[in-house]
C-alpha cells in the first residue's frame, strides 16, 4: 500500500531464512507484520532509488500520493495505457498479473497482500480466480483429449 511504501526505510529489509532479502513491517491498516521477499527487479529499484538519495532514511523518495499517481498518468501516456493508473491499481495488478496468472496460490497472495483474512482476497479477486480455473480447465482438458 502507499502508506507502507513511503515508510519503507532500510531496517525493514532483513535477510531471512533463504538468504534473500526480505521486506518486514507492519501493516497500519491490518496492524499486522507482513513479510514480503524481494525479487530481483524490486532489488534493483532499491539500489537505484539508495544510490540516488544516500543521505535520507527512506528508501524511496519522500512525495505525496497524489503526485505518485500523477506520474503513472503521465507514464500511462506516454506509452498508451487508456487506463487510470494509481498506485492501488498497482498493488492490484502486481497481486493479478504477477502473482495470480503466474499461478501464485491464493493463500501466498492474500499474505503478500498483508490481507487480514484470505476471503479479503478471495472477493477482491474472484473474477481473477474464475479466469484462472477456466486457464486450468482448458489445459486439462487438452490433456485428456490425448
Amino acid at each position: 500500500a502507499y502508506h507502507e511504501a513511503q515508510a519503507l526505510q532500510p531496517k525493514h529489509i532483513t535477510k531471512g531464512f533463504d538468504g534473500r532479502n526480505w521486506i518486514t513491517l507492519v501493516r497500519q491498516k491490518t496492524d499486522r507484520e507482513v513479510s514480503v521477499p524481494l525479487l530481483p527487479q524490486a532489488e534493483k529499484l532499491i539500489a537505484w532509488f539508495r544510490e540516488l538519495n544516500s543521505t535520507d532514511d527512506y528508501i524511496q523518495p519522500r512525495i505525496s500520493n497524489q503526485k505518485v499517481n500523477s506520474y503513472l498518468r503521465e507514464i500511462a501516456d506516454v506509452v498508451g495505457i487508456d487506463k487510470k493508473l494509481t498506485h492501488h491499481t498497482a498493488r492490484k495488478t502486481f497481486a493479478t498479473t504477477i502473482l495470480l496468472y503466474n499461478d501464485v496460490p491464493i493463500e501466498v497472495v492474500s499474505k503478500l497482500l498483508g490481507h487480514s483474512d484470505i476471503s479479503v482476497t478471495q472477493r477482491s479477486y474472484a473474477q481473477v480466480l474464475n479466469k484462472n480455473i477456466s486457464n486450468h480447465i482448458g489445459r486439462l482438458e487438452k490433456v485428456l483429449n490425448k
